[in-house]
């Protein structure tokens, strides 16, 4: 019996097994497609492989919040082509924490240093840290990219134009559309967008991991002190930010004069401070000791992170302190959205169930903040759970105060082309853009799929809008998990992949495939350049086929064994 259970502690004949999370066809367009071909490739090579479909809100609570998968299928929230945003994402320290902080578990410590030089430096010494950075993670495949899809909508003509011009997948691109000289008067001034995603209809809380992907729809409501316009980051909320030149550096920003908030109330210097010192710790500190670890906010961790302390000098400046960060990285702290003090200052205590302290969250992070107050372009005006969530033009915006616009950005959030948004949610992108070709919306907020396209063009009023997107789909490995906690058994998985047949078959061609999420920047390697196949992981098949024989012993390479035609743990 010793014998025995020696030969089955170095013996494993149990079969290895895989569970894929990801979204319903009505919730996305490509994301289950995509998971039951990765499946099919998966099984081909001897691994039992399942699929669960579920509601965004619930897959991202599962895996951004519990780490309850193995592998997860999503897109990544597009704010992560940014270099700095990979700090957070990949680095070790974040590897317990709640959202879109390292949910993968990953441990690397070459990538944390290098994460860390990038903070730090500027120039060749930072593009090479990034460089090395970017090859060992697309070695070690904490998630594997699957295809970056170009973004697809419907768009009606007759109401407002300059549709190519306006991105949709941030705030200002709504922002940026122009009003049709002969706009139909039973529109009455509404833009009117139909959308697959209820979720924006119960809750409106920057904050939420589960109900946030993008800010688009917060972002029209809360201002931050700055926007990435035209690939440059640009004074918004503040009139004027100042850096000096230490190695922490500190930065003095004046906020514009008159800003105030959707309730009447003066925005001031201590709502600035107060929000980066909520979004660092949601308690505020309050009634906490020594042994009470903060609770900062999942989501703009990276960027609060950046910021040692904040302090108001006078009603309209304050000062910053930042981390041992260089200011090109030090900026991006200035991209989150400013909450009023006098709403969220009563939400810090620790949330609760029947009076029962959770311990883990407070209610900052899970209000779901309806009404909404902010300072934003547009104010909150009602909501039908589930159906609707209707705002209106804010008039005393401090932007469309501002005499002598200084850019071109500040013009366009000046003069807002609607008077109201309303928000409709239908059930499928194929309802969302037979609304437009119908006149009943003008716009399909959420992209739609390649099979939608030839219902668009039956109208003549209505027109195809494809953008390029810097939201990729990503199969996410947690390497907390058995097999997936193998560099190598990943890399293995990754190879499985054909990302050029997602691309002409999946996405019928509209996107393109990418090995990381650096792809579209200056600062992607030339050795990741995608040439035919992956350069990393090639593909161990071709024309979405797997080469059996060659997944095989790809696998028995990485120290596993096939029994039956299954893969299998243990020494081959």
């Amino acid at each position: 019996m010793r014998h025995v259970r020696s030969l089955t502690g170095w013996e494993s004949s149990q079969q290895v097994r895989l569970h894929i999370k990801t979204v319903p066809d009505d919730a996305d367009p490509y994301a289950l497609t995509l998971a039951r071909a990765v499946a099919d490739w998966f099984r081909a090579a001897g691994i039992d492989t399942r699929i669960t479909p579920m509601s965004e809100q619930e897959l991202h609570r599962q895996t951004l919040l519990r780490n309850e998968f193995d592998l997860c299928l999503m897109r990544l929230p597009p704010r992560f082509n940014d270099p700095d945003a990979l700090y957070t994402l990949l680095h070790s320290r974040f590897a317990e924490d709640p959202g879109w902080q390292n949910p993968f578990g990953y441990a690397n410590l070459d990538v944390d240093d290098r994460l860390e030089t990038q903070r730090r430096t500027n120039g060749s010494q930072r593009r090479n840290a990034l460089r090395q950075l970017q090859l060992t993670v697309a070695r070690t495949q904490p998630f594997t990219l699957l295809t970056v899809p170009d973004d697809v909508r419907a768009v009606r003509t007759t109401n407002y134009s300059n549709w190519r011009a306006a991105s949709l997948g941030s705030s200002l691109g709504y922002l940026s559309l122009d009003r049709s000289d002969d706009l139909d008067s039973e529109a009455d001034g509404t833009l009117r967008v139909a959308i697959t995603d209820r979720r924006a209809t119960i809750n409106l809380n920057p904050l939420s991991v589960e109900f946030r992907r993008t800010g688009t729809l917060t972002g029209l409501v809360y201002d931050p002190l700055g926007y990435v316009f035209e690939d440059r980051l640009m004074p918004w909320l503040a009139e004027t930010w100042e850096f000096s030149d230490d190695r922490s550096p500190t930065a003095r920003v004046t906020i514009r004069e008159g800003a105030m908030w959707h309730d009447g109330k003066t925005l001031t210097a201590d709502d600035v401070a107060f929000t980066y010192r909520l979004l660092s710790d949601t308690t505020l500190g309050v009634d906490s000791d020594e042994e009470t670890a903060p609770l900062p906010s999942p989501r703009y961790r990276g960027r609060s992170s950046l910021v040692a302390n904040v302090d108001p000098i006078g009603d309209r400046t304050v000062e910053f302190q930042f981390a041992d960060v260089t200011p090109s990285v030090a900026r991006r702290a200035f991209t989150v959205p400013i909450l009023p003090e006098h709403i969220w200052e009563e939400r810090t205590d620790v949330a609760s169930i029947a009076g029962i302290q959770t311990g883990s969250v407070t209610e900052a992070l899970v209000t779901n903040n309806i009404p909404p107050v902010g300072s934003g372009p547009l104010q909150f005006v009602r909501n039908t759970p589930r159906e609707e969530v209707v705002f209106e033009r804010f008039d005393d915006h401090v932007l469309r105060r501002v005499d002598s616009p200084t850019n071109d950005l500040v013009d366009q959030a000046g003069d807002v082309a609607f008077d109201t948004l309303s928000i409709q949610v239908v059930g499928s992108d194929v309802t969302a853009a037979e609304m437009v070709t119908d006149d009943t919306a003008d716009v399909t907020g959420t992209p739609v799929g390649s099979d939608v396209i030839p219902r668009i063009g039956r109208s003549s009023e209505s027109e195809l809008l494809v953008q390029r997107s810097s939201s990729a789909y990503v199969l996410g490995y947690n390497t907390r998990n058995q097999h997936l906690n193998n560099p190598r058994f990943r890399h293995t998985l990754a190879r499985l992949i054909d990302g050029e047949y997602i691309t002409d078959a999946i996405v019928d061609g509209y996107g393109r495939p990418a090995v990381g999420p650096l792809w579209d920047t200056e600062w992607y390697p030339s050795e990741l350049q995608w040439e035919e196949r992956n350069p990393i992981a090639n593909f161990l098949g071709s024309e979405g086929e797997i080469d059996v024989a060659r997944a095989r012993s790809a696998f028995r390479e990485a120290g596993y064994r096939y029994e039956d035609g299954k893969l299998v743990g243990g020494r081959t």
